[in-house]
């Protein structure tokens, strides 16, 4: 018999969803890909490097060229200038990210405090080590984080703590005030933090996403994650990258080597081109999606749907308990076989099941995608 090591899990609810999609003839509003291309500039880029015979194995820790162009970003958008060679590693995705910093710097036994509703692929993550998650339930319906809690859970064992902003799958925000709040938690400890901010570029009304990179004492403490999928469009070439200090860089390349070795090269030289030439691509994210958001939610106001305010990322909860009183899990299963529409439950993403009646649907869809499932929706 075989005794496995992740006993809680199964198949992600996403490929739960969308299978089911698939199978009803559902609009999929559950896993978060967009269904648009991306920039035609970028898959010019690409189709040039394969062609130019850029297909084999790049640098593992990232082409000079794309990681130079990271710096740059990171300097100008975060004010934090960063080390070409040592501080950036370009990684198969932010999953991948996630995962090589956890299993870098967590050990046996040891604690990670992460906010629920937390993305899965943390957990499984921080289990794979001998360590354990402590979960601590964000505020509903804001979704903010009670420092308080945070400090009452501190033990010796707590090595980590995960932060994720702009969230999924909320979209709630974290404000500068909150990096201190987490500052002053982790001074003088040997905390590390790692912060998932793969929707970096999409917060909305005018905010400014308040990356742990513009905070200095955070900055020299903590990994960084981004996602080139989220921000250009194209999450099928699993193109991320982590930030932090040398030190810290150095204890994640050594998992990196030996989980991916290297990233897709021809998508790194198109990252790097694409970055050069057409800078104002991530600046302008914010005024691509906040339209998609704003006509979503205008959409759904007839329907017996409660919106959730949607501070950033393209995912909106809504509220449900109108229509039916249920859990979310057969809730969900109940929308896609009854109301044509693929939705993604919230309890999957807590330890203890919520009791909430809330949804995740993702507008990053085209017009025509968004009218089909409103009126669907509306119709409930």
């Amino acid at each position: 018999m075989i005794e496995t090591k992740l006993p809680k899990v199964g198949t992600t609810i996403f490929s739960v969803m969308s299978q089911l999609a698939l199978e009803h003839k559902a609009v999929n509003l559950g896993q978060g890909f967009p269904d648009f291309e991306p920039p035609q500039g970028l898959r010019d880029a690409l189709s040039r490097a394969m062609n130019e015979g850029r297909n084999q194995y790049a640098p593992s820790h990232g082409t000079a060229a794309l990681r130079e162009q990271i710096a740059i970003k990171t300097e100008q958008l975060y004010g934090r200038k960063v080390n070409v060679d040592t501080d950036i590693t370009v990684t198969s995705g932010a999953t991948e990210a996630l995962f090589s910093a956890i299993a870098a710097l967590v050990r046996t036994g040891e604690e990670v405090i992460v906010f629920d509703p937390a993305y899965d692929c943390y957990e499984p993550a921080i289990e794979l080590q001998g360590a354990r998650a402590v979960h601590i339930p964000l505020s509903v319906p804001s979704f903010a984080i009670d420092w308080q809690r945070v400090r009452d859970a501190l033990t010796p064992k707590t090595r980590m703590i995960l932060i994720n902003s702009p969230h999924n799958p909320s979209g709630a925000v974290l404000s500068a005030a909150d990096l201190e709040e987490l500052a002053a938690i982790v001074r003088d400890t040997r905390i590390v933090v790692l912060s998932d901010e793969v929707y970096e570029h999409i917060v909305y009304d005018g905010a400014r996403h308040e990356s742990v990179l513009r905070h200095p004492e955070l900055a020299e403490r903590s990994i960084v994650i981004s996602s080139f999928g989220k921000t250009y469009h194209c999450t099928g070439w699993k193109v991320g990258y982590a930030v932090a200090p040398a030190a810290l860089s150095a204890e994640f390349r050594k998992v990196h080597q030996y989980l991916t070795f290297c990233t897709f090269h021809p998508a790194q030289v198109a990252f790097a081109e694409f970055l050069a030439s057409d800078p104002q691509h991530y600046l302008d994210l914010p005024a691509f999606y906040q339209p998609k958001r704003d006509r979503f939610r205008a959409l759904l106001q007839p329907s017996r749907f409660k919106l959730l305010d949607v501070p950033g990322g393209y995912f909106q909860l809504v509220d449900y308990s109108a229509i039916r009183d249920e859990d979310d899990v057969a809730f969900s299963r109940w929308l896609v076989q009854h109301g044509g529409v693929a939705a993604i439950p919230l309890t999957p993403f807590y330890e203890s099941a919520p009791g909430t009646r809330l949804l995740r649907l993702c507008f990053a869809k085209s017009d025509a995608t968004m009218d089909t499932a409103a009126e669907r929706l509306c119709q409930l």
